[in-house]
């Protein structure tokens, strides 16, 4: 590895990492169906949209009482966020009934509305059940990390880049098929990741939730690139999340490891269709993720 990478100061642990990330989803109440966000520290300028969706998430937890819990959201992304200003999310109270309530989440930056979102809560029943079978893949332990792949190929990455390319994640991910960022090579639209939060988070399930639906944003825009041979790399690609819908199906700890199986089934018009899978280790299917992406090219 090239010393311009290379940092004075210490890397942050699993730990701390982990607790910036709870902390940075731990929405503070400012007044009745009002929060804020606290600001990220990627120091990317954007604000990362799973960060929007996960705090918009639980604005509408921290809104409706126990025992409901959330089973379903539908958000739709209007602007860019800014990592340079709090956001702000405004509850809007549509329905409350005995089994279900229903939320609507706008939030706010700068006066501006940068993401919309529908949020429906459950009290918890027993019912008829099925699902899909996880897919057989080799276990996370067997797979290197998105880290140690990023590590090995980091002297082709432009200088300038390099330092955001290689900053710790509290989000860890193990790829089954680690994709190449320098290949022009076609692939089949399908890829599954192993994913957990890098250390223990305790029994708060909202924040478990709220931890899923932020790394929920992390694999599926770019399976829609697959079959076309480009990536952030190519230099002509432009992406953006223009929404992203999650079903919560059961419990579930995000500081265990998850299986995220993603497909597209279409891309056109500049737009990519992306859905996902995720599974718990046991191989129950603990959530379901659509997103319809932005996929221009540009000269």
């Amino acid at each position: 590895m090239t010393d311009a990478v290379t940092d004075s100061k210490p890397p942050p642990t699993p730990e701390m990492l982990t607790q910036r990330l709870v902390e940075l989803l731990e929405i503070e109440e400012i007044d009745t169906d009002l929060y804020r966000g606290k600001r990220g520290r990627d120091g990317f300028g954007r604000v990362f949209g799973g960060q929007v969706v996960a705090q918009a998430l639980q604005a509408a937890q921290r809104s409706t009482d126990e025992p409901k819990i959330a089973h379903s959201l539908h958000a739709y992304f209007m602007r860019a966020g800014n990592e340079e200003f709090p956001i702000l999310y405004r509850v809007v109270r549509d329905f409350d009934g005995k089994s279900f309530s229903t939320r609507r989440v706008i939030a706010m930056q700068k006066g501006q509305p940068i993401l919309n979102m529908a949020c429906s809560l459950q009290v918890p029943e027993e019912g008829l059940n099925h699902q899909d079978a996880m897919p057989e893949v080799p276990q996370p332990e067997d797979l290197k990390s998105d880290l140690e792949i990023r590590r090995e190929m980091i002297d082709k990455i432009p200088e300038k880049f390099r330092k955001h390319f290689l900053r710790a994640r509290a989000v860890e991910s193990r790829p089954v098929l680690p994709g190449n960022w320098f290949s022009n090579e076609k692939r089949e639209p399908r890829q599954s990741t192993w994913f957990r939060v890098c250390a223990p988070i305790g029994e708060d399930k909202a924040m478990h939730r709220a931890i899923l639906t932020y790394g929920s944003d992390m694999s599926l825009l770019g399976t829609g690139t697959l079959p076309h041979g480009i990536n952030w790399m190519t230099g002509n690609l432009q992406t953006a999340s223009l929404d992203h819908a999650v079903w919560l199906h059961e419990d579930f700890r995000a500081d265990d490891w998850l299986l995220y199986v993603c497909d597209s089934p279409w891309a056109g018009h500049a737009r990519s269709f992306n859905r996902g899978k995720i599974f718990s280790r046991d191989g129950r299917l603990v959530a379901s993720c659509a997103q319809e992406g932005l996929m221009r090219l540009r000269e």
